[in-house]
């Protein structure tokens, strides 16, 4: 072969090569393009709750933030998941994070918007505090006394599910359950408006520190049978629209719980400024509660076409909810089924 023909087939290799090189960066620039304007919205809007959580540390950490700038991320506060579930129902938030009871009474309602995540079963972080000078030492020494709770929160639930399993009638021992919001409990206390309170962190801190004691647990309830957890909800139309962003989402969430494994002591310090508790106290409140990651969720979501534990666990809730007169009815179970997002 001439050296001109090499030449020329050296030069026409170069061409194709370079040809194939600028195709193949467009198509990457434009599939990278499409998939920032159609999987990340502008804005999301996240309702959350002051209790320990990989969310509350995902947003003292600012992960979300630092991942997605061009995403305005507003945090809302909200004391329950009872008024969780009403944000949810008007349409002012994405995402939530309620409790296995609310969770329970939005599917019932058919509120618009599906588990996606389960941040961690309660433990120790829920639990009955009653003041010293009450002389209660059991549930039984509740006869006559007055109980602050949430109502339709998981404290609710779990009070209402000690004293089913203690075979405790409320009504015939004169046990006044009282409907209060958490900083509502902490000043009725104060007061000494109320003998106890079933409560989850850091209130319950609060009031411990402030002369109480703790006499039951949600880790109690739990080896009865008694199960609750927190829960991630998200609007279904902003799933449906954004699916990525949620599964992105939850590795922000999944990052998160990691970052409190790996970095204990620096997790509380930051839950510290959020909680309103010391480091110390910040980081018992973290331990009383089981942290779960997404690997962890695959037997309560299920997987492979099978149905996992949650399902389950909504729909006994659902049914203890209706008893209580909660809700007008609990549906099936095919219905708690569809009301988590897999």
């Amino acid at each position: 072969m001439s050296l001109q023909k090499t030449t020329n087939l050296f030069l026409l290799t170069i061409f194709f090569a370079i040809l194939i090189f600028i195709s193949a960066a467009c198509s990457n620039q434009k599939a990278s393009s499409s998939d920032k304007n159609l999987s990340l919205p502008k804005e999301v809007r996240i309702g959350y709750q002051v209790s320990p959580s990989g969310e509350l540390l995902a947003k003292a950490l600012g992960l979300l933030e630092k991942k997605y700038p061009d995403v305005k991320v507003e945090w809302i506060q909200f004391d329950s998941g009872r008024d969780v579930n009403n944000a949810m129902a008007s349409g002012s938030i994405d995402f939530g994070n309620v409790g296995t009871p609310p969770a329970s009474i939005g599917i019932a309602r058919g509120l618009p918007y599906k588990v996606y995540y389960m941040h961690n079963i309660i433990g120790e972080s829920e639990a009955l505090v009653v003041k010293k000078e009450a002389g209660i030492q059991s549930l039984k020494d509740l006869k006559g006394k007055k109980i602050a709770t949430t109502f339709s929160s998981t404290s609710h639930f779990s009070l209402l599910g000690a004293l089913r399993t203690a075979e405790i009638d409320p009504e015939k021992e004169k046990i006044t359950i009282l409907d209060m919001q958490p900083p509502d409990i902490f000043a009725a206390w104060k007061r000494n408006d109320i003998d106890g309170a079933y409560i989850w962190q850091p209130t319950q801190a609060k009031l411990v520190n402030a002369g109480g004691k703790v006499i039951l647990s949600s880790k109690d309830l739990a080896e009865k049978g008694v199960v609750t957890a927190d829960l991630g909800i998200v609007q279904k139309d902003f799933a449906k629209k954004y699916p990525d962003f949620v599964k992105k989402y939850i590795a922000v969430l999944n990052e998160a719980v990691h970052y409190y494994r790996e970095k204990p002591k620096e997790s509380s310090q930051l839950l510290s400024k959020e909680l309103g508790l010391s480091p110390e106290d910040s980081l018992k409140t973290m331990q009383q509660i089981i942290w779960l990651d997404a690997s962890q969720q695959e037997k309560y979501f299920g997987k492979s076409g099978q149905d996992g534990e949650l399902s389950k666990v909504l729909k006994d809730t659902g049914d203890f909810m209706f008893k209580q007169k909660s809700i007008p009815s609990s549906p099936d179970l095919k219905s708690y089924q569809q009301g988590l997002l897999k």
